[in-house]
């Protein structure tokens, strides 16, 4: 085993009540998985992770850890907490790499899953496993939807998504990609070709806008679409981000592994409003990204952007310009399906286990609650296939 997990992971304190697990969004049985893991049943212990969240080996890499598990840690008020991401990563990583997943037998039920990202792949699984036959359509090429076009490849390897793509296969999911549901075919086509159920979880692809002068002109980008191949762009020497999230960390830091000289954050309040987590601030710092505060953009120009700050006007130069303040869903699928109702921001209406307006039709993830953590995204579509399940349970049986 790996000496320096298992230091880690005998920091473990095994408290009787874990404030750790309560503190996971998905209520990771993290205590069970050290024990497991120290009493030398690595196995297991993977066994375990994957049981209850899928995407364990994702949501290692890419959780807040220090907002969940760890920052719940009874350790904090001493000292470090234990390294849970880390533990759970190698165990999970372990798990996948020595697994084989086999198909089981199917129970003559279909279901249909628009969109592989987060919440996609956790009901395909969920639902695989149970032999249900699932079928995956997605507007892109590759399957991983954020995961794999909105988070870069130095937080999160594309190789760990393969691999979750192939356990799928194996568990005999059908994917259709480069598919966009709502144009060709439609919701009404799917259950016509006898689909039980389907589950839309086509994520928040549509970037917001500022709504400024200046953000048609050539250098302009929004965040969103930059993740999806950065290699593509000629961002220049200097760059400007506005925004503050994890998204505008993630364009910042990619910005910088793409040559630009100079990489700027700039926000219209202070360092302690902003979303991004701690951790994702600190590794942008750390890659050399530059921040400004309570600065507001008015006009973006070719030569740079105009902001107010303190009621005076401050121009910054720029050679590119990345606006990553939000997105909103994608609306080609409520646009041809009058059925499904949305909020006034185009999140899709559902109930606390992911019924949609229509029968039949379930949903989860960042399309109906707008971008949220990954871990998240896969908690709530576990209610939802368990809904999913108990919702087809009441159909009548089709006819052998």
């Amino acid at each position: 085993m790996n000496q320096p997990i298992i230091q880690l992971a005998s920091a473990c304190l095994e408290c009787k009540k874990p404030k750790c697990r309560t503190g996971c969004p998905i209520n990771t049985p993290i205590p069970q998985m050290i024990r497991l893991f120290l009493d030398g049943d690595i196995q297991k212990a993977g066994q375990t992770l994957f049981e209850n969240n899928p995407l364990s080996v994702v949501c290692s890499l890419v959780c807040p850890h220090e907002k969940h598990c760890e920052g719940h840690c009874i350790l904090n008020k001493k000292r470090a907490p234990v390294s849970i991401g880390s533990i759970e990563n190698y165990i999970s990583t372990h798990y996948m790499n020595h697994t084989t997943f086999k198909k089981p037998a199917l129970n003559g039920r279909n279901i249909a899953i628009i969109g592989s990202g987060p919440a996609g792949l956790g009901v395909a699984f969920l639902m695989a496993q149970k032999g249900f036959n699932v079928t995956i359509y997605d507007q892109h090429d590759k399957m991983g939807g954020v995961l794999r076009y909105g988070i870069p490849e130095f937080r999160l390897k594309k190789t760990v998504l393969d691999k979750l793509v192939l356990h799928l296969k194996d568990l005999g999911v059908t994917i259709r990609p480069n598919t966009t549901v709502g144009k060709n075919i439609t919701i009404e086509d799917m259950f016509r070709d006898g689909f039980d159920a389907l589950f839309i979880a086509t994520g928040v692809w549509s970037p917001k806008k500022l709504g400024i002068k200046g953000e048609s002109l050539g250098h302009v980008h929004f965040a969103i679409d930059y993740l999806k191949n950065p290699s593509v762009y000629d961002l220049g020497e200097k760059v400007i981000v506005l925004g503050a999230g994890n998204v505008a960390m993630d364009v910042a830091r990619t910005a910088v592994r793409s040559g630009a000289k100079e990489v700027r954050i700039v926000y219209r309040r202070g360092l302690e409003d902003m979303p991004a987590s701690k951790h994702e601030i600190q590794c942008a710092k750390l890659d050399g990204v530059k921040f400004d505060f309570y600065k507001t953009p008015v006009e973006i120009t070719r030569d740079g952007v105009r902001f107010t700050c303190k009621e005076e006007d401050v121009f910054e130069s720029a050679s590119s310009v990345l606006i990553a303040i939000s997105q909103n869903p994608m609306d080609v699928i409520v646009n041809n399906n009058k059925g499904i109702k949305v909020n006034n921001k185009g999140l899709l209406l559902t109930d606390d286990c992911g019924r949609t307006t229509q029968r039949g039709v379930f949903a989860s993830g960042d399309v109906v609650t707008g971008a949220r953590t990954v871990v998240e995204a896969v908690a709530f579509s576990k209610r939802v296939a368990q809904a999913m399940q108990e919702y087809i349970a009441t159909l009548p049986k089709r006819a052998s």
